[in-house]
Formats: C-alpha cells, sequence, structure tokens
C-alpha cells in the first residue's frame, strides 16, 4: 500500500512538475513579445509623427538615409527601389512597423506579425545597418534573430490568438 501511495504521489508531483515546465515555457516569449511589440509600435509612430522623415531629401528624411547607405548596402537594388518613392517606402516602413508591433503585443496573428518584423529586419539589415562593422554593432540583426522564435512559436499565451485556439478546442 505504502508502494502503491508513493508511486502515485510521485506520479502526481512529476505531473505537476511538468505542468509547470509546460507553464514557464508557454511563457518565455513574452519579454521577447512585449519588447519587440513596443519597440515596433514606437518606431512606426516616431517615424508617422516625425516633421520630415517621409521627404525625398533634407536632414532625417527617409530618402537622405537611403541615399547615404546605398553604396555600402548589401543589395543596392532594393535602396534603388526604395529611392524610386521614398515616401511610400517610408510609409510602407513605418505602417508595417506599427502593424507588426500591434500584432506581435496583443498577440494576434502573431506568426504572420513576427514574420513581418522578420521581413522588415532584414531588408533593413541588407540596406541600412549591413555596412556596420564588426556585424554585430547593425541592431537589425539581432532583431531579425529576435524575430525568428516568435514565427516558430507563435504567441501561446497572453494573446487573441491564444483565446481563439482555446475557444475553438472547447467548440470540439
Amino acid at each position: 500500500m505504502t508502494h502503491g501511495y508513493r508511486t502515485e504521489t510521485l506520479g502526481r508531483v512529476g505531473g505537476e512538475r511538468n505542468s509547470l515546465r509546460e507553464d514557464v515555457t508557454r511563457h518565455a516569449l513574452l519579454p521577447l513579445r512585449i519588447f519587440l511589440g513596443i519597440t515596433f509600435i514606437y518606431a512606426g509612430i516616431d517615424k508617422l509623427t516625425q516633421g520630415g522623415f517621409f521627404s525625398a531629401t533634407g536632414t532625417g528624411s527617409v530618402g537622405e538615409m537611403m541615399r547615404s547607405v546605398r553604396d555600402s548596402s548589401a543589395i543596392p537594388a532594393l535602396v534603388d527601389l526604395a529611392l524610386k518613392n521614398p515616401a511610400g517606402f517610408g510609409y510602407a516602413i513605418a505602417i508595417g512597423e506599427l502593424a507588426v508591433g500591434l500584432g506581435t503585443l496583443f498577440g494576434v496573428l502573431a506568426r504572420l506579425a513576427a514574420f513581418g518584423g522578420a521581413l522588415i529586419s532584414l531588408s533593413l539589415w541588407l540596406t541600412v545597418s549591413w555596412q556596420s562593422t564588426p556585424y554585430y554593432y547593425g541592431n537589425d540583426l539581432a532583431y531579425l534573430m529576435a524575430w525568428l522564435p516568435l514565427v516558430l512559436a507563435g504567441a501561446p499565451a497572453f494573446s487573441l490568438d491564444a483565446v481563439l485556439a482555446g475557444r475553438r478546442r472547447r467548440m470540439r
């Protein structure tokens, strides 16, 4: 009898440990989601509210920034594409950052939002921060790597995606 109780108790404790581990694992990406979400929301709002950012020329303009990195970028053709319509490119980046940040922070289509964040970071790394030496001084590569776990895992906790997934499970 004691042996049976002991096995049952150990099984329950082991189960609690597994449950705790699963709970911690589900929440492990939450700090990264909060950081990336807030950062990208801020970056998008900052661009949208900055006076001359969408101009083709002038200090702080997207056009000036693109011209300054064109010859040192990994893919100058991407910069040339942005320079065809600097304002359009600037708005695309700003609205993209805002959408990605909101999706990530609130866990709405979180994998898709993270994929969008990874694409934005990749394009900025290949153009704006490519010339950073040594490479780890360029922040866009670090952001690209930070997005990848969220692309793979999504937002399994504290997210609209998780709420909807739970609802779908209960409906079945």
